[in-house]
């Protein structure tokens, strides 16, 4: 195996395991019943709750698709890093960093979110839907880098300025 086709073999494998990922999340945010993830995100202070349920769950179906095809692949590494973004402001930040801590602590969602930004920088690589299409030149490099970290950061924190209030606590 040349170089290339093992740099392209990795990133189809960092792409199609972010993405397998996020779609499982997705997956298991709308099945059996939205109503529970949308009781979940109201606990947390979305509002309102089910349309949050439902935007993170397309976003994670969405972008995960993509990863996995390659497609848009740094609009889709926004995805991932904004809802991760989210996650992490509205339930894992005072957790601790260890996510087997009470509450679940930030290490996972920080993860994604850097190997999302990532992914938007260096590209999909040559075995990907993007350079079929020829998109890889363009979406690559700090124009990638902007789509996912940037992208990411500022739609997740219009939503959070938009739409969520920190619960009450009775401490």
């Amino acid at each position: 195996m040349s170089d290339a086709n093992a740099i392209d073999f990795a990133l189809l494998l960092l792409r199609c395991g972010v993405g397998a990922v996020m779609l499982a999340h997705g997956i298991n945010h709308i099945r059996p019943d939205i109503d529970g993830t949308a009781g979940w995100f109201a606990s947390m202070g979305m509002r309102p709750a089910k349309v949050h349920a439902w935007l993170a769950s397309v976003t994670e179906i969405g972008g995960g698709g993509l990863l996995v095809l390659g497609l848009l692949t740094p609009f889709a590494a926004a995805g991932v890093v904004g809802v991760m973004a989210v996650a992490w402001a509205i339930n894992h930040r005072g957790n601790g960093f260890f996510i087997f801590r009470p509450g679940e602590g930030w290490e996972y969602v920080m993860t994604l979110g850097i190997v999302g930004v990532a992914i938007g920088a260096i590209g999909p690589g040559s075995w990907s839907l993007d350079d079929v299409f020829g998109l890889t030149d363009d979406l690559t490099g700090m124009t990638g880098l902007l789509i996912a970290g940037l992208g990411g950061i500022v739609g997740a924190a219009v939503l959070l300025a938009c739409c969520w209030r920190a619960p009450v606590t009775s401490d």
